[in-house]
Formats: C-alpha cells, sequence, structure tokens
C-alpha cells in the first residue's frame, strides 16, 4: 500500500517506502501521475495537467521540510506524517 501524505483541489499525495533517489512524491490527478523532486518541483517522469502542476509545486514550497522529514521516514521504513493540503 502506498501511503497517501496530503489531499487537496483534488491531487493527492503519496510516497513510497524505500524508494528509489533522488528524494520526490508520486502526485495523482485525474488518472495521472507524475513523479515530483522535493527539491526543485521537478517533475522527475510523467505528468499532470498544467494548472494541478502549478498547485502542487506551491505546495511543494510551503512543505519542503515536512517531506522531506517524510522522504526519510520513508527510507527507513517509518510511518509517515500527513502533510497539510493547500488552503
Amino acid at each position: 500500500m502506498v501511503p497517501t501524505i496530503s489531499r487537496f483541489y483534488g491531487i493527492v499525495i503519496r510516497m513510497y517506502f524505500a524508494d528509489h533517489a533522488p528524494p520526490h512524491f508520486h502526485a495523482v490527478y485525474g488518472g495521472e501521475e507524475a513523479v515530483v523532486a522535493i527539491t526543485d518541483g521537478s517533475v522527475l517522469r510523467g505528468g499532470i495537467p498544467d494548472r494541478a502542476l502549478r498547485l502542487v509545486r506551491e505546495w511543494t514550497e510551503l512543505h519542503r521540510p515536512e517531506l522531506l522529514d517524510d522522504w526519510h521516514r520513508a527510507q527507513q521504513s517509518d510511518p509517515l506524517l500527513p502533510i497539510d493540503p493547500l488552503p
């Protein structure tokens, strides 16, 4: 099972345990998925509509320390903490 760490505006943010580097998360929207780098919000693989991606990048900027903390937790297979959605 892939833990969901946040949901906002129809976008689901997930993070896999013990996933490969670089630190990233998966953003799912409308049946599409983008793998997004935590450090700069770049899309590493896949894609979601531009509007959704803009919201994901805004959310990433607001929550980068929490995302990195969850990334480190996931690498240790520790429980992930939920992250607040965009207001």
